[in-house]
Order: structure tokens, then sequence, then C-alpha cells
């Protein structure tokens, strides 16, 4: 039976919810480990009652999104069987040996995956196509260039002085969306702007800051080939193209940056895994 427990989602949640005020308490400080009073809730006689209802709340409403993300790939099951098997299993009888829940839990798990991996290989391809055709239309516009590489540029204000280096430190202000409008960052809305080693980041940003001077800006339009890819990250799916209005606001040369720059490079633009 202990084999369930791997591949019993419900088993996990139950695992989770009562192991996770033990993690916090054992990160709390001292003056955090003193357990606070629940509120009291009329609808129950104690507060064993109350807890109870309140770990079958929070394990139905955890089922509840399960089942909706399920769905999502096109699995729809039984909600009231569902219900039934959690109410068999506390009433000690089954219509399913161990044996058939276990095979069958397997079975579930691997339609799951592979409806997974069907719908992010479906959702990658529309990326590419819509990332295409967006390009494709950006590209007719007054002023924009397209590289060999694949990205394109337009350049809004050309600025002064030297183009950056790779080994440079550029500063600079951004904003990056997806091609529906999507914004997934934002260095205005954040208050200040950021600055990182030019060849640190993701291609399109180290080939496109070469297309403008310092104090000036550009917008670029990149594919998924020069950004992210087919695996995407947080806040941005596979194969997206990304467009950013970049203002390159200085340019420091590596000796100068080494002296005291800051090194962190933005989230949305950080290097690709190699």
């Amino acid at each position: 039976m202990k084999s369930l427990f791997k591949v019993t989602l419900l088993a996990t949640t139950m695992a989770v919810a009562l192991n996770a005020p033990l993690a916090m308490a054992a990160e709390a400080t001292p003056a955090q480990q003193a357990p606070q009073p629940a509120p009291k809730n009329s609808a129950f006689k104690t507060d064993d009652q109350q807890s109870a209802y309140a770990l079958g709340a929070s394990l139905g409403r955890y089922m509840e999104n399960s089942l909706k993300e399920q769905e999502k790939l096109g699995i729809t099951l039984d909600k009231q069987q569902l219900i039934s098997g959690v109410q068999d299993a506390f009433g000690g009888k089954s219509k399913l040996s161990d044996q058939e829940i276990e095979q069958t839990l397997q079975s579930f798990e691997g339609r799951v995956k592979g409806a997974a991996q069907a719908k992010m290989e479906k959702d990658a391809k529309e990326n590419a196509d819509k990332g295409e055709a967006f390009a494709t239309k950006f590209a007719k516009e007054k002023g924009v260039k397209k590289t060999e590489s694949g990205l394109l540029y337009q350049v809004a204000k050309e600025g002064s002085g030297d183009v950056p280096k790779d080994s440079d430190t550029v500063v600079v202000n951004y904003k990056g969306t997806l091609i529906d409008g999507t914004e997934f960052d934002n260095s205005y809305t954040r208050g200040e702007p950021l600055s990182f080693r030019l060849d640190g980041v993701i291609p399109g940003w180290t080939e496109g800051l070469k297309h403008v001077k310092k104090g000036g800006k550009i917008k670029l339009v990149i594919p998924p080939q020069l950004a992210y890819g087919k695996n995407g990250v947080p806040g941005i799916p596979a194969n997206s193209t990304l467009v950013f209005d970049v203002e390159l606001l200085d340019i420091k040369p590596a000796a100068k940056a080494e002296a005291g720059a800051d090194k962190a490079a933005p989230a949305p633009v950080a290097t690709q895994d190699k």
C-alpha cells in the first residue's frame, strides 16, 4: 500500500497539509512559534470539528482546482466518483482492490503527462506561428530593419557616441511584452534602471543593443531562437516572440564596470541555458 501514496494526488495533498504547519514552525523564530488560536465558528461545537472541516475544505479546494487544470488538458473526471472513493476509503471499503487502485492511478498519471505534453507542443507551435505573423507585419513598419539572425529592430532615437561591446556593462530602462501586449517586465514601474554586462543576457538583447548608442531608444522584436526558445520561462510561454522598448542610458567599459557596477542582470533577459 505504501506505493499508492507516491501516485495518489489525494494522499500527497493530505501529506502536504499535515506537514506544512510543522515545516513552518521549524523555520519560525521563537517569537513566532506560539500557535495562534483560530477564530471560533458557531457551526462547530469543538476545535477538533472545526479543524477537521478546515482540513477537508482545504483538500476539497485543492482537488477542485486540480480537476479544472485537468479539464484544460481534455481530461474530465467524475467529481461524484471522486467523492465516492474518498467516502468508501474512510468507510473501510472500496470497489477496487489495492492493485487495481495502483494500476489505475499509474495509468491516469501517464494520461495526464501525455495530455500535458501534447498541449505544450500545440501551444508552442501556435506561439511560433503567431510570432512569425507579428514579425512579418512589424517588418513592414517604417524604419524597421532585420538582421541575418532574424532580429527586428526600430531605432526611435539614435543617441551619440559608440555602440556597446559584448564586454561592456549597459544601463537601461525598458519594457518587455508578449506580442499580445501582455507585460512581463518593466524597469520604469520598478522606479530604477538596471545594469548588466551585455554578453550576459539573451542573444536578442546582446545583438540588438549594438544598433543603438548611449542616450538612444530602440524597439526590439526578438524571435524565440534569440530569446527562450522551446522552453520558455515563468511568464513567457514556449516559442514566444518578445517585444522590448529599450532606452540605453549609459555604457560602462569592462574595466570601469568592474570597479563598482551592479552586475545583476534583469530576469526576463537572462542568459539562455546552453
